[in-house]
């Protein structure tokens, strides 16, 4: 491996193992992935469709423009997985692309969510139980005391993860 290959990759692993997915901060998060994977040449899988796997009367163009995102694609992948937590590594390792695996990332984190986040908890905290069933427990009402005092602003992730 030459040395400025071995720098970029240092770099870039950097980066991101610096800059660790847990939710809140996906916009920085993001920011950094998308330098990575420019400084890499990998950025392009997130804007181009995967060329269809090549026949075998397929032109050596071909086979090789398909190599190419195949190897850039699984590259990303392994970068975006790498730098996340290890709960949403579980979530998405088995998503077949980077681009699905952002798409699925930007609805989670993205800020058209904050909306939805602020509902589900103003829900959640207004939760009574059933009529003629027994109350909430008490590590529900403790977590709702807590939230309020404390005026947590939690992440759909963490929120997940507390309740």
């Amino acid at each position: 491996m030459s040395l400025s290959l071995e720098f970029t990759l240092h770099l870039s692993m950097t980066i991101l193992t610096q800059n660790t997915l847990e939710g809140p901060e996906y916009v920085d998060w993001k920011r950094n992935l998308d330098i990575v994977l420019i400084a890499e040449e990998y950025k392009f899988v997130l804007a181009e469709v995967c060329p269809e796997k090549p026949g075998d009367d397929a032109t050596d163009d071909e086979q090789k423009a398909y190599q190419k995102w195949i190897k850039a694609d699984e590259m990303a992948r392994c970068y975006i997985l790498a730098s996340m937590s290890n709960v949403l590594q579980h979530q998405h390792q088995s998503m077949e692309s980077a681009y699905d695996i952002l798409e699925n990332l930007k609805e989670m984190f993205g800020d058209q969510n904050r909306a939805a986040k602020q509902t589900a908890m103003k829900a959640l905290l207004n939760t009574k139980m059933v009529e003629g069933s027994s109350t909430l427990h008490d590590s529900f009402q403790q977590f709702c005391l807590n939230y309020n005092m404390n005026k947590m602003d939690l992440s759909l992730a963490k929120l997940l993860n507390e309740l």
